[in-house]
C-alpha cells in the first residue's frame, strides 16, 4: 500500500500548538515548586521537553510505519499489556504512591503500564472488531471475547489502584464496539451493568467516597476533600476573560496541589482567561475532529477501527480532565494530553497521533 498524499495537516497543526502551550505551561505551573524542591525553576519543563523531543521522534516514526503493520506486533503487545499490569502490583517492583502502584522504577525514569494498556486494548479491539465483523452483533461469540480482555485489563488497573484510567479504557473500548456494529441493546445493557459496578467500586473505598462528596458538596469540607476543586474553581474564575497574565497565577504558590499534571487547565485559565482556555478547547476539538475524519475516510476497516479508537482515547482522557477542572467530575487523576507533565502519557499521546497521521496519509 503505497501513501498518496501528505499526513493530516490540521491535526499535526492542533498538535504543535498543543505541545507548544503544554511545554510553556508546565514551566509556568510548576516554576514555584520546582524552585523549592530543586533550587532551580526549569526542573519539571527540562524533563517534559526531552520527552517531547522523544515523543516527537516517536509520532514521526509512526507517522512514516504504514499502520497495518501494526497489526504484526498484536500478540507481543497483548502479552506485555499483562505482564507490566502485574510486574507493578509486585512489591519491591512497582513504585507505591499515595497508597497507590501504579509506576515501575526505570531509573532514568517512572513508566506507568496503564498508560501502554490504553494502546494496547485499542490495537487489540481494532484488529477484532476486523476479524469478528461478522460476529460482532452476537454477544457470546461476538463481544463476550473482547469484553473479557478489557474485563480483565480493568481488573488488574483496579488492583493499583486506578479507577480513572480504568473508566477511560472501557470508555474508549465501549466507543470502538459502538463503532464496530455490536447491537444497541447489547450496549445499553454494558453501561446498565458497568455504572452500578463503578458506584459500588466508589462505595467501596473510602477515598474514593471521600471525593464524590467533595464533588457534591466541595464546600462542606474545604480544607480537605474539597481543597482541590475549590482551588481549581478559583484559579480558573479569577482568570475573567484575558487573564492575570503568563506566569501571574497565585494557585501555583502551594495552593492548587499539582498544578502542573492534573488541574493545569486551572492555572491555563488563570493566567490566560477565558481566552486561552477557550483557545486549548478548541485545538482539542480539532484533533477530535481530524481523528474522526481521519476514521471515516481510512481505506480499510483496520485503519478505521484504530483511528477511532485512538481519538477516543484522546477525546475520552481530555472530557475527564476537564470535567475535574471545572467542577463537573469527581477528581480521578487523568492527565490533559499533550499539556499535562508527564512521560509516558506524552509518549503514548504523541505516538498514538502519529499512528493516526500515517492513516490520513491512505485516506480516500
Amino acid at each position: 500500500m503505497k501513501s498518496r498524499q501528505p499526513p493530516d495537516t490540521l491535526l499535526l497543526l492542533a498538535t504543535f500548538l498543543l505541545l507548544g502551550i503544554g511545554l510553556v505551561m508546565v514551566y509556568s505551573a510548576s516554576s514555584v515548586v520546582s524552585l523549592y524542591r530543586y533550587n532551580i525553576s526549569y526542573y519539571f519543563l527540562r524533563r517534559q521537553g526531552i520527552f517531547a523531543a522523544l515523543g516527537l521522534a516517536v509520532m514521526f516514526i509512526c507517522m512514516r510505519f504504514n499502520y497495518w503493520n501494526w497489526r504484526r506486533f498484536l500478540k507481543p503487545a497483548f502479552v506485555l499489556n499483562f505482564v507490566f499490569l502485574i510486574i507493578v502490583l509486585i512489591p519491591g517492583l512497582g513504585v507505591e504512591r499515595s497508597e497507590a502502584r501504579r509506576w515501575i522504577d526505570l531509573g532514568f525514569t517512572h513508566f506507568q503500564p496503564s498508560d501502554f494498556s490504553k494502546l494496547a486494548l485499542v490495537l487489540f479491539t481494532a484488529n477484532y472488531l476486523v476479524v469478528n465483523k461478522d460476529r460482532i452483533a452476537n454477544f457470546s461469540r461476538g463481544l463476550l471475547p473482547v469484553l473479557a480482555v478489557t474485563g480483565l485489563t480493568f481488573g488488574l488497573i483496579m488492583l493499583q489502584p486506578d479507577l480513572g484510567t480504568g473508566v477511560t479504557i472501557l470508555m474508549t473500548i465501549y466507543i470502538m464496539l459502538f463503532g464496530g456494529g455490536a447491537r444497541i441493546l447489547h450496549l445499553l445493557g454494558l453501561a446498565s451493568a458497568a455504572i452500578p459496578a463503578i458506584v459500588g467500586l466508589i462505595f467501596l473505598a473510602p477515598y474514593r467516597l471521600a471525593r464524590l462528596m467533595s464533588f457534591l458538596n466541595p464546600w462542606a469540607d474545604p480544607r480537605n476533600t474539597g481543597f482541590q476543586i475549590i482551588q481549581s474553581l478559583l484559579a480558573i474564575g479569577s482568570g475573567s476573560l484575558a487573564g492575570v497574565g503568563l506566569g501571574g497565577s497565585r494557585q501555583k504558590f502551594l495552593y492548587l496541589p499539582h498544578p502542573w499534571t492534573d488541574f493545569i487547565y486551572s492555572i491555563i485559565c488563570e493566567e490566560l482567561g477565558f481566552i486561552g482556555g477557550a483557545a486549548v478547547i478548541i485545538l482539542f476539538l480539532i484533533l477530535i475532529w481530524r481523528g474522526l475524519r481521519i476514521a471515516m475516510a481510512a481505506p480499510d476497516l483496520f485503519g478505521k477501527y484504530l483511528a477511532l479508537g485512538l481519538t477516543a482515547m484522546i477525546a475520552v482522557q481530555v472530557c475527564i480532565n476537564l470535567g475535574v477542572a471545572l467542577g463537573t467530575l469527581p477528581v480521578t487523576g487523568i492527565a490533559l494530553p499533550l499539556i499535562s507533565y508527564g512521560g509516558t502519557s506524552l509518549l503514548l499521546t504523541l505516538g498514538s497521533i502519529g499512528i493516526l497521521l500515517n492513516i490520513s496519509r491512505y485516506a480516500m
